[in-house]
This record gives structure tokens, sequence and C-alpha cells, in this order.
């Protein structure tokens, strides 16, 4: 047992009338020894649940943050690129009703020279949605046993680089366990929403269901002081999709400005208030190869509509409506299949 961990379990988990808060210091630590496992599996466990009952501060996420950072890989800048990396911050324990269109829109995006950079696991508690990397694999694209190093050269080649933690930041793998134990996603899941994987700069966008993550990140956010720019999006499953069945909330926040909103309606761009359901991952996979030849259908709007935004927000289009015809036009012409090839064929040398 480890003395120094219980002190952590003892300040957050003494209940709403003694208990504190720890530091940004101290859950720096407290993260350290979980992924460590220097604290025994019971200590993790209490400090899991009573966690996430007294919900995380911004400053124990910047700490726990902090940790990730110092013990995590990371992708290094590429001189090559002209613009900072798009960090899309997705649940790891994916979607269980709606169709994910992030993968897609990361094709479209590094079409146009705007570097993307995704992170995931395998099938996760509580939730045992699909996950990314279930259709990376599905279109041939293993990600799960490539070195970072040769991430590192498919990203500089590509603009797309994806981070697996089983692989490629085992210790953190190593608590998801606990998820499954627990019942319940702890504020690791938080975590996975903030993390950047990356060196340099860049522009990082989470989804989130409920609105006190988003204030508690970008607290987090501040006291860390990176990254430049954050995109916050009350998305699908807590995704970075769009939804088209009701406003879409945007929140953009930069170092030195007040929270920026942007609110978005699918009629506005005539388009349904359909999401697209997710069936099994081959009609699935089918339902995406239409996508990719360009063919209309509810999915092919979602994606258009989510590429579009994209597209203007990270700066590959004037505005939404541009962004739209460009996402169109990229497909329709082949780029984002030609774009998938790449990934492959980089993927084998």
């Amino acid at each position: 047992m480890s003395d120094r961990f219980r002190t952590f379990v003892q300040i957050i988990g003494s209940g709403p009338h003694t208990g504190k808060s720890l530091t940004r210091e101290q859950a720096a630590e407290a993260m350290e020894m979980m992924l460590l496992q220097t604290a025994t599996p019971a200590q993790i466990g209490a400090f899991l649940i009573a966690h996430r009952i007294k919900r995380p501060t911004g400053a124990e996420l910047a700490g726990m943050l902090d940790t990730y950072a110092q013990m995590g890989p990371q992708l290094q800048p590429v001189a090559s690129h002209r613009r900072a990396p798009v960090i899309l911050g997705i649940p790891y324990d994916g979607r269980s009703r709606t169709v994910p269109i992030a993968s897609i829109v990361a094709l479209i995006l590094t079409a146009v020279e705007i570097p993307v950079i995704l992170h995931g696991a395998e099938r996760m508690p509580t939730k045992y949605g699909i996950p990314l990397i279930d259709i990376w694999q599905a279109w041939g694209i293993d990600w799960t046993t490539v070195s970072l190093d040769r991430i590192q050269n498919i990203f500089a080649a590509t603009g797309l680089g994806f981070i697996y933690t089983p692989t490629h930041f085992p210790t953190m793998a190593g608590l998801t366990p606990y998820r499954d134990q627990i019942g319940k996603r702890p504020p690791l899941a938080t975590l996975e929403l903030l993390w950047c994987p990356y060196a340099g700069d860049a522009h990082l966008i989470f989804g989130y269901v409920h609105p006190p993550t988003e204030q508690t990140a970008l607290v987090a956010a501040t006291l860390r002081n990176t990254p430049h720019k954050i995109t916050t999006v009350k998305g699908l499953e807590g995704s970075t999709d769009l939804p088209r069945d009701r406003a879409v909330i945007i929140g953009v926040h930069q170092s030195g400005r007040d929270l920026e909103r942007i609110f978005l309606h699918h009629y506005d761009y005539g388009l349904s208030n359909v999401n697209p359901t997710l069936g099994s991952t081959p009609e699935l996979m089918a339902d995406f190869a239409s996508v990719l030849r360009a063919e209309p259908s509810d999915l092919f709007d979602s994606v258009i509509w989510n590429a579009g935004f994209y597209l203007w927000h990270c700066g590959g289009a004037s505005d939404m409506t541009a962004g739209m015809k460009l996402a169109t036009d990229l497909l329709a012409n082949g780029a984002v299949r030609d774009r998938l090839e790449n990934i492959k064929i980089q993927l084998q040398e």
C-alpha cells in the first residue's frame, strides 16, 4: 500500500463537508502513481470512484494533463506542415446510436493540407461503442501495430497521425479495467478529450455532453496555457460530430480572449434534422464507401455538414457554405479516396 496515495484518497473522498480538492501538483503526482500503479488496485479504484462523485476541478485536470504530457507519447512538429494540427478529442468508449463521422472529416481536412491527429483505444467500458480504430481497420489501416516513429513518418507524409494508446501509451491503457470494475466513467474519460499528444502548438477540438465539462476543461486549459486555440462542440454522444436535430453549440477559446460562441442550424443550409443511425460495422463501412463515391444520402449530408464547418473553422474555406461546397468537390473528384489510399501505401512501406 502507498501511504502517500492514501492521503490523496482521503482528501477527495471525505464527503461534502470535509472533502477537498487536490492541488494541481498533487493531482499530477496522483496521476503518475496511478499510471505506474505504485498505488494498489484498491486505492486506484477508490480514487477513481471518489473523484467521479466529487467531480474534478480545472486545477486537478491540469495536473493530470501535466503528467500525461510528461509520460505520454507525442508527435513532433513537421516543418512542411503550414498549419498547426487539429487534434480531435473524442470519447474512447465510442458510439452506439449515431454514425461516427470524424474519420472521414479527418481525411477531408488532410486533403487540403490541414493536419489532423486522432487518438483512441479498443472497445472500452462502460459504453463499448464502436471506436475510431475499428473504422480504420475496416478500411485496411491498422494503427495498432505501428511504432510511434512510423506514425511520425506517416503524419509527416500525409498529415494524419493516430495514437493508439494500448500500443503507444500502455500505462494509460493499464487503467482501462478499472472503468469496467467501477461501472462508471471516471474523470480519466475527460482527460481523453483534453489530451494533446503533440509537442508543438495545436488546435484542440473536443466534444462534450454536459455544460460543466466544457467550463472545467477551459479552466484546465487556461492554467496550462496550451494549446493556443480550443474549440468545444456539444456534439453527438459527446463527440466532435455536429448534430442535425438541434442547434449546434460551439465554443471558441483562445489565449487572452473571451469565449466566443458559434450557433449553427441545419435548416439554414437546406438539411433535414436526421442524424444517421448506427447499424452493424459492415453496414457502416458500406455507407462510408457510398459517401467516398459522393453518392447522395443522409450520411453524405451529415459528412458535408461536418466537413464544411471544420474546413471553414480550421482555415480551409472562407465560410460555412464554401466549406460545404469544397467538401462536396473533394469527395466527388476522388481527392478523399486518394488520401485514404495514400495513407495505406505509407503504412505498408
